[in-house]
């Protein structure tokens, strides 16, 4: 990516997008961001609008940082520029998507789920690694290849948005907790970060969970335990409440027919041993399958399609069990052949 041409764009009327509702990665590197239009801008006018609202966590965060964020009453078509963070796939902007896609505005997409092609057609600037912990780390890292110094809110704001993506640092690697350590140096704090993502769960989202855990289909393929089930809200707390009951992989699947969400959840464990990543070798292959949409993580993924949503789980388990086996294949071929090589030594 040439900086200058980065710089040169975020100028005028910027709006910065965060996918429906915004988890805290989305809403804090969106906030990150902002400041970094400002400083590098001083005259930019730049907006964080969240077009589907944002969720229950991210609305505290969003107390406790003082982050002001527009719904979707923001006309796009008279803006200089537009800036997506943390989404893999335009109908995650909901009522906004075709605007996103039909705007003259240059458009720049900041993500850290698998590349997408859909995106790469319309952006004009693309910044996705999918190897990061979250958009906020990438956003640190734009800081600091633009030698920008973040303020104490936007190193509060990118630290949150990290410890909730890479589950409060248990998946951090080397580089994310480089860049944590200078956050902290920055002024953030774990203990914040901590406080403000682990809150009690609300009634609903209890119910959700309960409900998923009833209403389970259980299926074992070559040892692994895959989990399905329905719920018409918090899809994705329930496919990690299923994960928490003992499921290697959940399908949870809800909603309209006009609008099914699914989450996709797996262990570490389930990923280490099989290499199956969820948003590349299922949601991205069903999404075109079934004409929706579709990312995410090696152990997090979602869709979003049309149809009966049963059938859509259903077909979920079904690639989920293909790329099981085919994995099992895979290895035992790789024994045989490390056999051979062994009996020919």
């Amino acid at each position: 990516m040439k900086l200058d041409e980065f710089k040169k764009a975020l100028r005028g009327r910027v709006i910065i997008l965060c996918h429906h509702n915004a988890d805290p990665d989305a809403l804090c590197s969106a906030q990150a961001l902002k400041e970094l239009v400002e400083a590098l801008n001083p005259e930019a006018e730049a907006i964080i609008m969240l077009p589907a609202g944002a969720s229950s966590t991210s609305r505290r965060v969003m107390d406790a940082l003082g982050i002001e964020a527009v719904d979707d009453e923001v006309d796009l078509s008279d803006v200089d520029a537009l800036v997506v963070v943390d989404t893999s796939s335009l109908a995650q902007l909901a009522s906004k998507a075709e605007e996103v896609a039909s705007s003259k505005a240059y458009k720049i997409f900041i993500d850290h789920h698998t590349p997408s092609r859909e995106v790469e057609e319309v952006a004009d600037i693309y910044i996705v690694d999918d190897s990061a912990s979250s958009t906020s780390e990438l956003i640190y890292r734009l800081y600091e290849a633009l030698n920008l110094k973040p303020s104490e809110r936007a190193a509060r704001a990118m630290l949150i948005g990290i410890a909730y993506d890479s589950k409060h640092l248990s998946i951090a690697g080397s580089e994310t907790l480089r860049v944590v350590s200078r956050l902290l140096e920055l002024g953030a704090s774990m203990e914040e970060a901590s406080r403000l993502l682990t809150a009690e769960m609300d009634r609903s989202e209890r119910i959700a969970r309960l409900k998923a855990a009833q209403r389970m289909t259980l299926h074992e393929v070559e040892g692994w335990l895959i989990a399905a089930s329905h719920v018409s809200s918090h899809q994705a707390s329930a496919a990690r409440g299923l994960l928490g009951l003992g499921a290697d992989v959940a399908v949870v699947a809800g909603g309209t027919w006009e609008d099914v969400r699914v989450s996709l959840r797996s262990t570490e464990r389930f990923h280490g041993e099989t290499s199956i990543h969820l948003g590349r070798d299922i949601a991205q292959p069903l999404a075109e399958e079934l004409q929706g949409s579709g990312g995410g993580h090696a152990t997090s993924a979602g869709l979003n399609l049309q149809g009966d949503y049963e059938e859509i789980s259903k077909r979920c388990v079904e690639l989920i069990s293909k790329r099981i086996k085919e994995a099992v294949r895979a290895s035992t071929d790789d024994q045989r052949r490390s056999g051979e090589v062994e009996d020919a030594s």
